[in-house]
């Protein structure tokens, strides 16, 4: 019996008791994190709020198998807060589209959440109206046209099913219900209130794909809520990437129990607990930068340079090499070298341990 087909569903509860001393030291590292960040100033915590988002986004998709090209979604996330990030990337209108959902969830996290918001994320996450090849119903409740909705694995003809959904007759309603308790005033700590949208609304599971990312959205909406905050400076949705199969264990097991949801709610506390603590690389990371670029803010130049040096500055995937600097930077082998060679000269750059073909650069940070 999965937990919807429970008398008492949705009615959840869990022992407040067994959660408080957890809820209490969240609350002061949430509370810790924003006076820190208000301490930085106003160009910093942009720019850490930047570095926050970009990562949501990359992550919350990693986690359905879509790898996100970070400097595209640095690029729509800038162009859209107005945020000056030197040459932008072209606009990918899959990128896009996450994106915008990102933002709208917690740069409106005071306005309420309703049918017609849920559907312009849902069209905005699908703009071909396809997930992959397969043609889905976009800005609409699923109808289980082609059997219930289930969340399976395992290779074709061994499946495995983890979860069936409540079939779509009842989606209205349910969907209904979730968003009254939702918009209304919830009678608990709106962090707890954030782990309850999560479970309940990925329960619910109400689009034919797209579910995974919607609820994280709402949950960083619920998150934002808490903080009186749209600036998010923190990743749950890295957090639960990292911790992906811990995450699906304790999601299964909620969803195959009862409206006793003490376990999952220890589980989202200790996760967000661990996200918040992450966070503290990105307050290093926005100062390691600042200092960077007063450093070299009188220094020669030139528009490839700075263009690169950025690119590892906010976390390049891999070892930065003179044929990838040629490839990114749009340009010849022998500028790519000369580029490399006046920033080695400059002590903006340091080779990497390894020598020959090997060879690779690192940014040359001045502790």
């Amino acid at each position: 019996m999965y937990v919807w087909e429970r008398p008492e569903w949705p009615r959840f509860n869990w022992d407040a008791a067994a959660l408080a001393a957890s809820l209490v030291e969240l609350r002061h590292a949430q509370g810790r994190l924003l006076g820190r960040m208000e301490a930085l100033g106003f160009g910093l915590r942009e720019e850490a709020h930047l570095h926050t988002l970009t990562r949501d986004v990359v992550k919350t998709s990693a986690i359905e198998g879509e790898v996100l090209d970070v400097s595209s979604v640095r690029s729509s996330i800038a162009r859209r807060l107005g945020i000056d990030i030197g040459a932008l990337q072209p606009a990918d209108r899959h990128v896009d589209g996450i994106v915008e959902v990102m933002l709208d969830a917690t740069g409106k996290y005071d306005q309420p959440l309703t049918t017609e918001r849920l559907f312009a994320w849902h069209a905005a996450l699908f703009p071909t109206g396809r997930s992959g090849l397969a043609k889905i119903r976009v800005g609409g409740w699923r109808d289980d046209a082609a059997g219930p909705m289930q969340v399976v694995s395992g290779a074709f003809g061994r499946e495995k099913v983890h979860y069936t959904a409540p079939p779509a007759t009842r989606l209205e309603r349910e969907i209904n219900a979730f968003m009254d308790w939702f918009n209304g005033q919830p009678s608990v700590d709106p962090v707890l209130a954030a782990a309850q949208a999560h479970l309940w609304f990925v329960t619910l599971h109400p689009f034919d794909d797209g579910n995974g990312r919607i609820a994280r959205a709402i949950t960083d909406m619920a998150l934002a809520k808490s903080e009186r905050s749209a600036q998010r400076f923190y990743s749950m949705s890295a957090q639960i990437e990292a911790e992906r199969t811990a995450y699906y264990d304790v999601l299964e097991r909620t969803q195959k129990g009862r409206t006793d949801i003490t376990e999952w709610m220890d589980w989202f506390l200790s996760c967000l607990h661990r996200a918040i603590n992450s966070a503290q690389q990105v307050v290093a990371a926005v100062s390691r930068k600042a200092r960077f670029w007063e450093r070299a803010a009188e220094m020669p130049l030139n528009e490839r340079q700075i263009k690169l040096l950025n690119r590892m500055l906010d976390g390049f995937e891999g070892k930065m090499t003179s044929s990838k600097w040629a490839k990114i930077a749009g340009c010849s082998q022998d500028s790519a070298n000369r580029d490399i060679a006046a920033l080695l000269d400059l002590g903006l750059l340091q080779k990497g341990p390894a020598g020959g073909r090997s060879t690779h650069y690192l940014i040359a940070l001045d502790e």
